[in-house]
């Protein structure tokens, strides 16, 4: 199976609150193989909206980064986001 990344573009609006679902989404990613290869880091914007938090995370299929995003504990860390940041996210299945 290929494997799949989480693509993520984000405005933080509240950064006290967005800290408590970063503190929290950090192991129930790892907790389905997740493994941050960008997050933060420097970037330039070359196409569409600018978002100054930029994550990937690489999954090992793409069905475990969507159970990783409806799994109880990455939503309990995605309240905290909700009112805190402007997000886009999505998954990707990398090329084999």
């Amino acid at each position: 199976m290929p494997q799949a990344y989480w693509i993520g573009h984000i405005e933080v609006t509240n950064p006290e609150a967005y800290a408590l679902y970063a503190q929290a989404a950090g192991p129930a990613i790892a907790a389905h193989g997740g493994k941050f290869l960008a997050r933060a880091t420097r970037y330039v914007q070359l196409e569409g909206n600018d978002r100054a938090r930029n994550v990937v995370v690489l999954f090992p299929d793409l069905e475990t980064a969507v159970a990783c995003y409806h799994s109880e504990a990455y939503q309990a860390a995605l309240v905290h986001a909700r009112g805190a940041s402007v997000r886009d996210l999505m998954v990707v299945e990398a090329n084999e």
